[in-house]
């Protein structure tokens, strides 16, 4: 049986060095995918025959493209998880049947969710609040379908990424990311104003970036460095399988829980709207939902950063467990949740001081003052606590890679549920179309109670246990 040795360094090396070699990648790619999105939406939104209503539709379909990352994610992050574990404890085949399993179903998954979407398009497009207006139901649909048809490659490459960065080449990760997202920004301009293809031109340059990510995670398994693969490492292994997607269950349940309060919020959004003296007219109805998509793109963002840092935690959190050294694990921590309260603490001044030059880069010259209005009002209150949105998403993703399954899962499903949807459906009937703007801080406030409460806890256990009697390069 071969020994992990690739790996030896993640219980010797600095952990500071550590957290900057895989999360510094790892946000990148993260932050690389959710360009798609945003750059769809910024070039959508600045073409005059797409404008606001083109940004409402792209809101529309940005949680279902959500529903797929869920999944992937929950196959990929699981399998990284499992992987540094076993590798931890010198279990190469373990290693390597997780991996295999993964790859197998996430083409699976991707293939099923591909078919589920194009067969009931309308009555998803509905479920998410796509009939605003005509218009809006109209361009939702032509984005979607094109969307729909790339879903198998955002899925795949997707839930490989984790996996590469497992497998020790958090830089291949990136530019596997960054390949696709770079041939989205460059094909967005051309098929948006050059062929004037609109939506369908927006889907495509989309899928196109996200087919060459899954080609190159395809030859990097052809090429792996620490865990090579072989047939019996694609046989589903039940007792595989299992373990993968629990530890994967929490980014699942933080994504989907996501796509519930997206689809609170913009049932909100719509039946509120119509309300309002002004966006209950029709040619104004679908800039609150607009708008609300656009701040949460600038939060996607920010998130990027954050779970950056913290799934790139992974491999070393795992490893470390795995071989007993909490001490490291504990310092680690540390170091996270500062990082994140300061990216939190960073883009907290800039949404609080330049909400206009922020809309402004999202088509405001095209639109009412209405527009712009609604927008700064959103940012400032939307987003007003992002520190603690940021220290509770570092928290859900540590107790993950620490193996805490369930700890993990109950903190999302806390943030994401009772309180994202509870309060985006309870607050609007209070405080009407704001009530929507509000339940997003108010949410972070009461999960950062709970959040402290098992973040004490987790330094209790790592503190409690003896530090091994082994010789450290560097702390």
């Amino acid at each position: 049986m071969e020994q992990p040795t690739d790996h030896s360094y993640l219980a010797t090396d600095h952990v500071g060095k550590l957290m900057r070699k895989y999360a510094i990648p790892c946000i990148i790619s993260l932050l690389v995918g959710a360009l798609y999105n945003i750059v769809d939406q910024i070039f959508i939104a600045n073409a005059a025959y797409l404008g606001s209503l083109g940004n409402a539709a792209n809101t529309v379909v940005f949680p279902l493209t959500v529903i797929a990352l869920a999944i992937a994610v929950m196959i990929g992050d699981g399998c990284c998880a499992y992987v540094s574990l076993s590798l931890g404890k010198n279990r190469p085949d373990d290693a390597r049947a997780s991996i295999g399993n993964a790859i197998v179903l996430s083409v699976l998954s991707g293939v099923g969710l591909c078919i589920l979407y194009i067969v009931f398009q309308d009555q998803i497009i509905a479920l998410f609040g796509g009939t605003v207006n005509e218009e809006t139901f109209h361009y939702s649909k032509e984005y979607f379908f094109y969307i729909s048809l790339g879903i198998p490659f955002y899925m795949f490459g997707q839930a490989i990424n984790p996996i590469i960065r497992a497998d020790g080449s958090p830089k291949f990760a990136m530019v596997s990311t960054l390949a696709g997202a770079v041939a989205n920004i460059i094909l967005d301009p051309i098929m948006i104003f050059g062929c004037q293809w609109g939506m369908m031109g927006a889907a495509v340059a989309t899928v196109i970036g996200q087919l060459i990510t899954a080609i190159l995670s395809i030859w990097y398994l052809f090429h792996t460095k620490c865990v090579k693969l072989s047939k019996n490492s694609f046989r589903l292994k039940p007792a595989i399988i299992a373990p993968t997607l629990s530890l994967g269950l929490c980014s699942f349940l933080s994504q989907i829980s996501l796509v519930a309060a997206m689809a609170a919020i913009n049932n909100m959004i719509r039946k509120y709207s119509a309300m309002d003296p002004i966006f209950g007219q029709t040619q104004y109805a679908q800039i609150p939902m607009a708008v609300v998509g656009i701040v949460m793109k600038f939060f996607q963002i920010v998130i990027s950063i954050v779970v950056g840092m913290a799934a790139g935690c992974i491999p070393i959190v795992g490893y470390n467990m795995g071989a007993g050294l909490r001490h490291r694990v504990k310092k680690l921590f540390s170091l996270l949740l500062i990082a994140e309260a300061s990216v939190g603490a960073i883009a907290l001044v800039i949404v609080e001081l330049f909400p206009g030059q922020l809309i402004a880069i999202f088509g405001a010259a095209n639109e009412s003052l209405y527009y712009t209005e609604f927008a700064i009002k959103a940012f400032r209150i939307y987003l007003c606590m992002m520190v603690f949105a940021c220290v509770n998403k570092a928290a859900f993703i540590f107790l993950q890679a620490m193996g805490k399954a369930f700890a993990s899962t109950l903190l999302s499903m806390i943030r994401e549920i009772i309180f994202g949807v509870g309060l985006a459906l309870l607050l609007p009937l209070f405080f009407g179309l704001d009530g929507v703007l509000y339940s997003m801080p108010l949410a972070d406030i009461l999960t950062l109670i709970a959040s402290l409460i098992v973040i004490m806890m987790t330094y209790k256990q790592l503190s409690s246990a003896r530090k091994p009697d082994i010789v450290q390069r560097a702390g």
